[in-house]
């Protein structure tokens, strides 16, 4: 009889980052931190839950390798290549306010 072996964080990460309402919360809960290498990890990690790197490649037209490197912890995507990336894992960047709306008189 075999064991069933213990998930490690990364595979039980991966397993809830295929839930994409999971995802989204995921990926702006790293926004809100000031290092920007926190969303770039944030992102590969969504990435990977959803089909991974060749896949992400395939859909966006950019070399693996090059993915790589722009969600390195020294990636710096551009923005256009970040929509590029979001948009291919399912996602959009959007501008919310951050306080609440007064009606106008």
């Amino acid at each position: 009889m075999k064991k069933k072996s213990i998930p490690t964080y990364h595979e039980d990460l991966i397993r809830h980052l295929k839930d994409v309402r999971y995802a989204q919360a995921y990926l702006n809960a790293t926004l809100e931190d000031d290092d920007r290498r926190v969303f770039l990890l944030a992102l590969r990690n969504v990435a990977e839950a959803h089909g991974g790197m060749t896949k992400l490649a395939r859909h966006t037209h950019i070399s693996r390798e090059h993915i790589y490197r722009m969600l390195s912890e020294k990636g710096n995507p551009e923005l256009a290549t970040l929509k590029n990336l979001l948009s291919a894992v399912g996602f959009r960047l959007a501008i919310e306010t951050n306080t609440p709306h007064k009606k106008a008189a």
